[in-house]
């Protein structure tokens, strides 16, 4: 077995030439690994680089928009599960999305590429099923990225229908095209932005960051002092089942796609704060603005104006997450067109000259986006089938690498090339609640909100999902066993180590000249 001794990337590279034959094939095939690790870390510098630490940092939280996101959704908790489960359901979800966090960065550690997901499996999967396994993860991943994105354009589009109903309700009938069309023109104008405003986006990002701490307080501050004030009791202890299940059991997992699909520990503050704050949960949840967070506003300050604004604030925080969303999932299908796993690769994977970055892609990716709007025009439980429909495909993805990771743990001679942080002695532990929390959260978010099922209140999450699923296993074999061998095609391809290295720094290196080139081009 290779040895496991820590090496930085250009070490490791050296390590895996020293180890190739004349033929530029492995002389110890003890060294694959290796070679896959070094074929996917050559994969680099095709898109222009605008961020630093600081608007990187800025990206990273203002696209989890954590609070501003419970405190929209957090409706279907209190109809599945009520207010206790929806506490009970922060803390657990806490420490699953804090093992499945502990479980990425430790493979991001190996390989931070765009690729994520799908490069991660391609590297840890066994030899044999690595392309297959790799094809399936990058479709899940690019449909994920898509569907996420959908889902929060979504929820900005039905927020800004809301403060409509609030404001007009003696003259505005809502119609559900109504917040079809308001989801087209945010995807537009998402689009407009990451597209001719790629050069600003940093600061946008920086400037979305500093709003989020802002309104947090803005909005943290009102319902502490003026909202009527909720019994603990009330909220620690009491359940509610009022999706029509016979379980109780179930409704509470159900209830638990709220804090899933919005948690974050290090703002609970504002979480609790809400549940202190309902007042009369009838009401609120009667609202005809459609959303519980709107009147619990509304109930607190007595004021229209103040109203609006608190709920605008969600609106910007969510519009700014769809933002950059949009950005990482149209980086996500550059990713996966370059590596010849769409249809039209060479069309999908060109990196637009002007603007440095992959128009096509994100111009795909609107494409589908707004396809998904239609979800609405059949089923007033759209925005279910929409987050239900994110997290399945995102922890699926999440599910993938980590069973291989956990795999070669346990298996001795499976080794693992650790990147700068991983887990230790923790690493079996968390990689296994890791997945028992994915499997759970796949399992129960395909379920409909509440029962009786009829055609309007379907949840279709787990249909396109399927339809998804089937038109990957078809182009699968159409097209993908022919042309796909995933990020490390010449390795899998022919095994010849020097030839993909040798490539890949020519790659590097006309990509560098031609950024050059662009600068000077600049005004």
């Amino acid at each position: 077995m290779a040895s496991t001794a820590r090496l930085t990337s250009d070490q490791l590279r050296q390590r895996v030439l020293s180890n190739t034959g004349s033929d530029g094939r492995l002389k110890n095939q003890a060294f694959e690994l290796d070679a896959r690790t070094v074929a996917i870390l050559s994969k680099r510098h095709q898109i222009s680089k605008n961020f630093g630490f600081t608007s990187m940092l800025s990206f990273s939280t203002t696209v989890l928009v954590s609070w501003e996101a419970f405190a929209i959704t957090f409706g279907g908790g209190l109809t599945n599960g009520g207010p206790s489960a929806l506490v009970y359901g922060l803390i657990f979800s806490f420490f699953g999305s804090l093992a499945t966090a502990a479980s990425l960065a430790e493979m991001a550690s190996i390989s931070p590429t765009s690729g994520g997901q799908y490069h991660w499996v391609a590297l840890l999967a066994p030899r044999r099923y690595a392309v297959l396994f790799s094809w399936f993860a990058g479709w899940i991943t690019a449909f994920m990225r898509i569907a996420v994105t959908a889902s929060v354009a979504f929820l900005t589009a039905q927020m800004i229908q809301g403060l409509v109903i609030l404001n007009y309700p003696e003259t505005y009938i809502p119609h559900l095209w109504h917040v079809t069309l308001m989801y087209w023109a945010v995807t537009l104008v998402i689009v407009f932005i990451n597209i001719f405003g790629i050069r600003i986006f940093p600061y946008l990002e920086t400037l979305a960051l500093i709003l989020h701490v802002i309104f947090f307080f803005c909005i943290l501050v009102p319902l502490v002092h003026l909202a009527p004030r909720s019994s603990p009791d009330f909220v620690f202890r009491t359940f509610s089942n009022n999706g029509g299940w016979s379980n109780d059991g179930v409704s509470w997992c159900i209830g638990l796609l709220t804090s899933t699909y919005a948690f974050s520990g290090v703002d609970g503050a504002s979480h609790m704060a809400i549940l202190f704050s309902i007042g009369d949960v009838n009401a609120a949840m009667n609202s005809p603005t459609g959303y519980p967070i709107i009147e619990i506003f509304f109930n607190a300050t007595h004021s229209y104006a103040a109203t609006n604004a608190m709920a605008s604030a969600l609106i910007i925080s969510m519009f700014f997450s769809a933002l950059g969303l949009l950005a990482s999932a149209s980086r996500l299908i550059w990713a996966f067109a370059r590596d010849d796993g769409l249809p039209f690769p060479t069309y999908f994977s060109h990196i637009n000259g002007r603007f440095g970055i992959p128009v096509r892609a994100i111009l795909w990716s609107a494409f589908i986006i707004m396809i998904l709007g239609f979800i609405n025009l059949g089923s007033t439980t759209a925005f279910n089938a929409m987050t239900s429909l994110a997290l399945l495909g995102q922890y699926t993805t999440y599910l993938l690498p980590t069973i291989f990771i956990l795999i070669r743990r346990i298996y001795p001679g499976k080794n693992i090339p650790y990147g700068p942080w991983e887990l230790g002695r923790w690493g079996i532990p968390i990689n296994i609640f890791t997945i028992a929390f994915s499997f759970l959260t796949i399992a129960f978010n395909v379920l409909p909100a509440e029962f009786p099922v009829n055609a309007t209140n379907m949840n279709y999450a787990g249909v396109v999902f399927g339809a998804a699923l089937i038109i990957c296993a078809l182009l699968w074999f159409v097209m993908g066993h022919k042309h796909y061998a995933g990020p490390i095609k010449e390795i899998m391809d022919n095994g010849n180590i020097r030839s993909a290295l040798l490539d890949r720094e020519l790659d590097v290196e006309r990509s560098d000249k031609q950024s050059a080139t662009i600068k000077q081009e600049e005004p």
